[in-house]
């Protein structure tokens, strides 16, 4: 697989979001709802816990692996920090992510990771991956 277009949109993104300022970053439409920085900080904790998936899976097989996002982004206090900082984490963590997945081999993509809090889910790597870039876009036109 080919992860330029990650690369290219990790690149693009930080630029445009260089163009946004930290009110917009930071305003809440509701205490329910998340401002753009903790989206992005959820984008973070998305990568974190892949990065675990995509390295765990290759040699563990049905790790249980999961991610409570409301509890995460909550914990990680992604409101109270100077959006630069959670622009670099983002943008490193991205980076870190097209790292691991240009240098898996192949032959690891069929293995299975369980992504479930209660019954089972278990998928591939290479669905992982295709999920995570899918996530990752769909939350980057919300910001």
């Amino acid at each position: 697989m080919d992860y330029q277009i990650l690369k290219d949109t990790v690149e693009a993104e930080v630029k445009r979001f260089g163009m946004i300022s930290e009110e917009e970053w930071s305003y809440k439409f509701s205490a329910e709802k998340w401002s753009k920085k903790e989206i992005l900080g959820h984008l973070c904790d998305s990568a974190l816990t892949n990065i675990r998936r995509f390295v765990v899976t290759q040699y563990k097989e049905n790790e249980n692996i999961v991610y409570d996002q409301n509890f995460w982004v909550k914990a990680q206090n992604y409101q109270n920090i100077p959006i630069a900082d959670v622009i670099n984490l983002w943008k490193y963590l991205n980076l870190q992510i097209v790292n691991v997945v240009e240098n898996m081999p192949d032959e690891v993509l069929h293995k299975n990771c369980d992504t479930s809090k209660t019954e089972q889910r278990v998928y591939t790597l290479e669905y992982l991956i295709q999920d995570y870039m899918d996530h990752l876009q769909h939350h980057l036109k919300t910001i």
